[in-house]
């Protein structure tokens, strides 16, 4: 009796041959064919998983690039700050694999400037995103006195140190160092602390002890 393909393990090769030939060529070079050539399947076979367009396996390959990048994360410290240049040194790209689907997630967001559909998948996972940080900026900035328009503004400038780890680390031809992430971070969160004064209760509290 043949030996049984788990369909998810089927799936996941295909995906990570997108990501390979994006990495190689770029978005617009994905066709069944090229999927074929790197896998070794037929192509009547990446259709039975997939159907009969290149998009599904597009669309597939998008969710497992997102849900990677989710999964990176791994225990993290109970310092706010601390944890905050856990969570965006996790999300950097600083190993060749991990640079090659940032390479492939980049090239998807451009393509989604004039794809409505992806453009939602991507809107969606940015807004996801921009909500982690400023959730983990809050609890960072908890003992200084910030209003919620600053924290906003702040968190806005932290995202934008993550998107442009992204888009550097997709225009290098070598990972980014996860030290030189972890140092900027923590850098750029000390100035930000720096930057407001301690709150009243965070005052009482060291005046108690």
């Amino acid at each position: 009796m043949p030996k049984r393909i788990d369909p998810d393990v089927r799936r996941e090769q295909v995906a990570d041959a997108v990501i390979d030939e994006i990495a190689e060529h770029g978005l617009r070079s994905v066709t069944l064919a090229r999927i074929a050539a790197r896998t070794g399947l037929a192509i009547g076979s990446i259709r039975h998983y997939f159907g009969d367009t290149v998009r599904e396996v597009m669309r597939f390959t998008l969710g497992v690039l997102t849900q990677r990048a989710v999964d990176r994360a791994t225990t993290m410290s109970d310092d706010p700050v601390t944890r905050i240049v856990d969570v965006i040194a996790f999300a950097a790209p600083t190993s060749e694999q991990e640079r090659k689907e940032n390479v492939a997630m980049v090239e998807y967001r451009v393509m989604a400037r004039t794809d409505p559909e992806l453009a939602a998948d991507i809107a969606a996972t940015s807004l996801a995103g921009a909500e982690v940080i400023r959730a983990l900026l809050r609890d960072a900035l908890a003992d200084r006195a910030i209003d919620e328009d600053a924290l906003y503004r702040e968190a806005l400038l932290l995202f934008a140190l993550v998107e442009g780890f992204s888009l550097s680390s997709a225009l290098f031809s070598a990972p980014l160092r996860e030290t030189d992430i972890r140092t900027v971070v923590t850098a750029t969160i000390d100035r930000l602390r720096g930057a407001y004064p301690p709150s009243e209760q965070a005052d009482e509290e060291s005046a108690a002890e």
